[in-house]
């Protein structure tokens, strides 16, 4: 009998039947490559397969299953793409755009085309003692063979065996790159059968079990109780309520400990990736490479290889993330932690599904039968109300750990200050008094500003002329590093011209400011400084990223200028 499949495609478009060549098999949530239209290639996810054949003269076939038949989505998460379609209406395909790494989900308007954009996983040489060599007598006599003749060559044997058991020879495979035997030794144990070398992908090691939990006060631990005990009672969703600074990180790692020694999966989702890099680095100190990042200034290579060793996975995974971070298959997922939940980054505003992830969050664990904690100082008006109503579970934190005090809190007043002559460029007196006494004693000064570029907009003194994105009618801002005009929703650029477009009369000029033109400011009132800025201008990879955070963490920068980066878990 004909089998078909209802495929979703990452197009703005339901879901399609293909029909199924005679032989093949395939489950809902597997990969294939299909012919959509005249002659382009896609990636589809297999969503149904029947026997209904649908109402049209030709039916065009599924052409290959992809990722050797992996099942990349489960049943729960099929269920979560469903729900968001239908929450955030939008169709499954444009669901399918985000959820997945761009890296699969190639196309092409060729097979040939189609075959150069799949992705294939790195692989990497692994090397074993031979089969002869797993006898100890054997080995030993081996090594005292080559020990003065071949001194390299029986280094590397040791070292390889070391690398085992400490109370047998070892029978594993050891990744080559943590050998520290060259390629020329290790090719002369293989010419002679000593070592076994395999090419095939490359694995990652995961930590064992024991961790080390940081102690908890006496407030912490009564939250802590009463969370379990309303989890343990039915509540399959809790709001941890904590002043700035009350220490409910450490509430998180107890509980995700918990969950991890039972061989669970947790998912730690962070607004902001300013926030996932310091946390990341935080939970390695306790759980080691147990610890996986999901956020996108990873490259789309690493996204895909942990997307795809997350679907491989049988458990006991730990992912911290930002929001795209919902989508990863984890198959045992009984702990989603939103920290920050009130944060508006944690709503996709563009392009569709404009998704919230807190509340996708909460549907997830309830679809997998876990349980989602949401944390924050100032809980949203609709966490606080489930809270409050008894939808959700509760526990609060009205104390700072440690003993820490609240920071001071000073109000400037821009127009008086202005009218009293006491504003320097775009800095108040009392702001830049500030700044001086702590560079004075030694300490560090954060800015922020909620504007990217040099200036918001550019105007023509003449006539008025501002320069509007073609696209979005909103002002273009000034980007002072490349001489450029972009529009900050679209992503339009231009150049900025030479003279008004509208009276061809005179220059145009920069008007406001933004963390560019703040960072220029602050260097030139401050020379003896050493000022950095944080925003998605200078975050150009991960690796910027972290050069930023790891000079102003270990006091090589003095004032740090940024945008809602900074603004968020600098401890």
């Amino acid at each position: 009998m004909p089998r078909y499949a209802d495929i979703v495609l990452p197009l703005a478009q339901p879901a399609y039947t293909f029909a199924l060549p005679e032989g093949v098999t395939v489950a809902g949530g597997e990969a294939v490559a299909v012919q959509f239209g005249r002659r382009r290639i896609y990636t589809g996810i297999v969503w149904r397969v029947h026997d209904r054949r649908p109402d049209f003269r030709t039916v065009k076939s599924v052409s290959r299953v992809l990722y050797g038949g992996m099942r990349l989505l489960s049943p729960e998460q099929m269920s979560l793409w469903e729900w968001i379609a239908s929450y955030y209406m939008c169709s499954l395909g444009e669901v399918m755009r985000v959820a997945l790494p761009s890296l699969m989900k190639p196309s092409g308007d060729t097979e040939e085309e189609f075959s150069d954009d799949e992705f294939r996983p790195r692989t990497e040489c692994y090397v074993s003692l031979a089969a002869e060599l797993r006898d100890e007598g054997r080995f030993h006599e081996i090594c005292e063979k080559i020990e003065r003749r071949a001194p390299k060559q029986y280094e590397a044997l040791l070292e390889l065996a070391a690398a085992g058991d400490e109370t047998r020879i070892a029978t594993g495979e050891v990744a080559r790159r943590l050998l520290r035997a060259d390629h020329a030794v290790l090719d002369a144990l293989r010419r002679k059968k000593y070592v076994v070398c395999t090419r095939r992908e490359r694995s990652v090691e995961r930590g064992g079990a024991v961790f080390r939990l940081p102690e908890l006060t006496a407030h912490q631990q009564t939250a802590l109780e009463s969370l379990r005990g309303q989890f343990a009672a039915g509540k399959t969703t809790a709001l941890l309520q904590g002043i700035t600074g009350s220490g409910k990180t450490e509430i998180y790692i107890h509980l995700i400990a918990e969950v991890l020694a039972r061989g669970g999966d947790v998912l730690l989702l962070v607004p902001e990736i300013a926030l996932t890099a310091q946390l990341i680095e935080r939970m390695e100190r306790i759980f080691g490479s147990r610890v996986t990042p999901y956020h996108s200034k990873l490259t789309p290579r690493r996204r895909t290889e942990t997307f795809l060793r997350l679907g491989r996975s049988e458990g006991g995974e730990f992912v911290v993330g930002a929001r795209s971070a919902i989508f990863l298959p984890l198959k045992r997922l009984q702990l989603v932690v939103v920290d920050e939940e009130h944060d508006a980054s944690y709503k996709q505003s563009d392009p569709a599904p404009r998704y919230n992830a807190r509340d996708c969050a909460v549907v997830t664990a309830r679809l997998f039968g876990g349980r989602t904690l949401l944390g924050s100082a100032t809980p949203s008006l609709e966490t606080w109300l489930n809270a409050r109503s008894g939808k959700y579970g509760r526990a609060v934190l009205g104390e700072r750990y440690g003993g820490a005090r609240p920071p001071e809190v000073l109000i400037s007043d821009t127009l008086r200050a202005a009218r009293r002559g006491e504003r320097h460029a775009h800095f108040n007196k009392l702001l830049l008094d500030r700044i001086g006494e702590t560079l004075a004693r030694g300490g560090q000064a954060m800015l922020f500003q909620n504007r990217r570029g040099f200036s918001p907009y550019v105007e023509c003194t003449e006539c008025g002329w501002t320069a509007r994105c073609p696209h979005c009618n909103v002002t273009l801002t000034y980007h002072k590093g490349g001489e450029k005009l972009v529009c900050h929703y679209c992503g339009h650029t231009e150049g900025v011209p030479a003279k008004c477009p509208s009276c061809r009369v005179t220059d145009v000029v920069p008007v406001g400011f933004g963390t560019e033109k703040i960072e220029e400011e602050v260097a030139r009132i401050f020379p003896g400084a050493r000022v950095a800025r944080l925003d998605r201008d200078s975050v150009t990879s991960e690796r910027a990223f972290n050069a930023i955070v790891a000079d102003f963490a270990a006091r090589r920068t003095d004032i740090l200028v940024g945008t809602q980066m900074i603004t968020k878990g600098f401890d």
